[in-house]
């Protein structure tokens, strides 16, 4: 998390940069860090800006032995809050009104110290194409000092979840979600970095895919935020994760008590 954040300031700064030139702004890199090997080798491949629109800027860049691509979007919106924009995203019943894609979306554990969720969930997928689905490990992060929010998400296995013959299980996925106030947690106007990537485990050529990201992700940020005005105008009623304890969050999901082996799926 940290590292998303340090991500996320420098984005923002070099943006700024280039907004103010004119010139064409591409996502910088970090300073190496200790990495996976294929993480080090996707880092040298360079970015290609995808889409360029007025409240976001989309990349891509290829993962490195695979033909699938890494997704980056920097983006602003200036008549939501951050907070309305985080618990959106969180709250997985509010999800399944405002999404129409999702056909189950559920916390299938948590840990009661840390907040950390399992959930499964399972989408639509274009015709003619099988619905997927994703069991994944979700953690959150609410830094007051240095006014970012944090939310990351990675595909996991789960002993409650086996794979279903209905759908095709998508088993590498990664999300990270940096939100940055342009004041505060509660006033209008904030920046977002969003970096995903996944393989969908599709025969469609890779350009197909990449359409199929490239144009699906600007649609599903629109729902997101579309769904974060209905929150913020009170025609929907949003759980408030930001000043919710993890052990009172979502009381009716499982909260058994933590072995070795569930701690793995959770804190992976």
């Amino acid at each position: 998390m940290p590292r998303s954040i340090d991500e996320m300031k420098r984005i923002e700064e070099i943006s700024s940069v280039f907004r103010s030139s004119g010139v064409e702004c591409h996502p910088p890199e970090l300073k190496p860090q200790k990495e996976e090997t294929s993480d080090k080798v996707t880092k040298d491949q360079p970015w290609e800006m995808v889409m360029d629109k007025k409240h976001f800027k989309l990349w891509r860049r290829l993962i490195s032995g695979t033909h699938l691509y890494q997704y980056r979007v920097f983006g602003t919106y200036t008549d939501v809050t951050p907070r309305q924009f985080f618990n959106v995203q969180l709250d997985t019943e509010y999800r399944k009104k405002w999404d129409a894609l999702v056909i189950k979306l559920e916390v299938i554990e948590r840990d009661v110290l840390s907040g950390s969720e399992v959930l499964h969930w399972v989408t639509h997928f274009p015709y003619p194409m099988y619905s997927r689905d994703y069991v994944y490990v979700r953690r959150y992060s609410v830094d007051q000092e240095n006014n970012v929010m944090v939310l990351v998400s990675r595909a996991v296995e789960h002993p409650n979840v086996p794979e279903s013959p209905e759908f095709v299980r998508v088993r590498s996925y990664e999300s990270q979600m940096v939100i940055r106030p342009h004041k505060s947690f509660d006033e209008n106007g904030f920046d977002y970095l969003l970096t995903y990537s996944d393989n969908p485990q599709t025969v469609f050529p890779r350009y197909c895919v990449s359409w199929m990201v490239s144009s699906g992700m600007p649609d599903f940020l629109e729902k997101l935020h579309m769904a974060t005005l209905k929150a913020k105008n009170m025609e929907i009623k949003v759980k408030d994760y930001i000043s919710t304890k993890p052990l009172d969050v979502g009381s009716d999901a499982k909260t058994a008590t933590q072995t070795p082996d569930r701690k793995k799926h959770l804190r992976r």
